[in-house]
């Protein structure tokens, strides 16, 4: 499945722990990332400081539903299921 246009659900609705370049201590969920255009694409797609938890993201279906409303809704349910609550 390609990306949907002018998307960009899974730079905002995630988190990234890893450092991301212009953002050192990674990204929390519901912030877009620092390097999401103004056309909701990533600047850094396919170089190599992009996080390999970006790289490793494939767009599917389920993920994605059909439009970029249905992503941003579908991923940010999926990160706060997922979420893990730090040890205070």
């Amino acid at each position: 499945m390609m990306c949907h246009s002018e998307c960009g659900a899974c730079c905002i609705a995630l988190s990234i722990s890893s450092p991301i370049p212009g953002m050192p201590h990674g990204k929390p969920a519901g912030v877009p990332c620092a390097h999401l255009t103004e056309t909701l694409r990533c600047a850094i797609w396919g170089q190599p400081e992009r996080p390999a938890v970006c790289s490793a993201f494939q767009a599917s279906p389920e993920f994605c539903g059909s439009n970029g409303a249905e992503a941003l809704a579908l991923l940010t349910w999926l990160e706060s299921e997922t979420r893990t609550e730090e040890a205070g």
